[in-house]
């Protein structure tokens, strides 16, 4: 795999020099995409090219447009169709919501679980230049034989590293055999765990690798305090700090039943809050994301497994109410916040015997995050005077 520098280029003051044709650069001008973000600079003269590209890149540093912008100019200028596979349903939709203002003329198709297979083969009847897709809904409509997928000269595996862990390496390798060798690949991933790296060796045609962050690092612009905290405190202690908060706060739940009790409590003290996670349908994540965004709903709780597609700007806040089960997941947790620049903050609660899982995030940030007692709830109260406890987590 070629190495692109690792030293970040001087920032550019625009897209122009990118190899990206007019029209498209008028496209950027008039939503207002002036300066582009550090991914989309390495990533698009290589992707324009021709080149198969792995790109090691946190959420919300503008992936979506380092690829789609190469896709949308090379399908213009040749036969053939993309193919985008993402692990959410969500991500889905924020991926056609984003190429869609870039060629509102090009088609689409949006093949995704939990939404009307009917319309989906509807769009699949109209030729669709481009295919967003999750791997399992993708392989219904292939066994079906609504689509197929020799046409296909671009694919994208976005957030591959998701889609492993959600367990769709093999429906990732059905839908690879099916796909003509001679295409273009670009494989965009957080971390790059031997799997990926085995995926780039087998399916890509010498990949250019661009990183863009260290594995584990989190945007410069976050900063983040961690509350030692009981099980049984937790909630009055959420209730403290959304008072103090006045902006839109992102509250992460380990499961989800506890993200339907937490928005339950919420409600009662007062707040106006959604949930999202594998219980809801489609259209309920839908209406709960879209009430987020316009702030109908100050407050998401929201599970990891849906996590990935809240690409919403602007969020002042998140709370690990529980602390995640991996801890490469609350790197993702804390970056929706902080989004492209902006600055955003983290709040973290740990039981007492949760040190080692603090000090494992710790490890892999590569920093150290500082220990927060509030006013009101000193933390005494919290964890019952236990010097020791606090030993463990420093």
């Amino acid at each position: 795999m070629h190495q692109h520098p690792a030293s970040e280029p001087p920032v550019q003051a625009s897209f122009y020099g990118l190899g990206i044709a007019p029209q498209m650069l008028e496209t950027l001008t008039r939503h207002n995409f002036k300066v582009p973000t550090p991914i989309q600079q390495k990533a698009i003269p290589i992707a324009i090219a021709g080149k198969d590209v792995v790109g090691i890149a946190q959420t919300g540093t503008g992936k979506t447009m380092a690829f789609g912008i190469p896709m949308i100019q090379r399908l213009a200028a040749k036969e053939g169709r993309g193919l985008i596979l993402v692990p959410t349903r969500e991500l889905a939709l924020q991926v056609h919501q984003s190429l869609h203002k870039l060629s509102p003329n090009t088609k689409y198709a949006v093949l995704i679980g939990g939404a009307s297979m009917h319309n989906q083969i509807q769009e699949l009847r109209r030729h669709p230049r481009i295919i967003i897709a999750t791997p399992g809904r993708l392989i219904d409509h292939m066994e079906q034989r609504y689509v197929f997928l020799d046409e296909v000269k671009i694919l994208v595996l976005d957030e591959a590293d998701r889609m492993l862990d959600m367990g769709f390496a093999p429906q990732i390798n059905i839908i690879l055999k099916k796909i003509p060798r001679d295409r273009q690949t670009m494989l965009f991933s957080a971390t790059m765990p031997d799997q990926i790296m085995r995926i780039a060796a087998r399916h890509m045609k010498l990949p250019v690798s661009i990183e863009i962050a260290k594995s584990g690092t989190v945007a410069e612009k976050i900063t983040q305090e961690v509350f030692i905290v009981k099980k049984e405190a937790k909630r009055q202690l959420l209730q403290k700090i959304l008072a103090q908060y006045h902006g839109t706060v992102l509250i992460f739940s380990r499961t989800k039943i506890n993200a339907w009790k937490i928005t339950r409590a919420i409600r009662d003290m007062g707040h106006k809050a959604a949930e999202i996670h594998a219980d809801r349908t489609l259209g309920q994540r839908r209406e709960a994301l879209d009430g987020f965004k316009s702030g109908k709903y100050r407050i998401l709780v929201a599970t990891d497994i849906a996590a990935r597609g809240i690409d919403v700007r602007g969020i002042e806040l998140v709370i690990n109410y529980d602390l995640p089960d991996e801890a490469e997941n609350y790197v993702h947790r804390i970056g929706r916040t902080g989004r492209i620049g902006h600055k955003g903050h983290a709040i973290s609660f740990a039981t007492p015997e949760q040190g080692k899982e603090v000090k494992n995030i710790e490890k892999l940030m590569r920093m150290a995050i500082p220990i927060s007692e509030h006013p009101e709830m000193p933390l005494e109260k919290l964890i019952d005077v236990k010097p020791q406890v606090v030993a463990s987590f420093s």
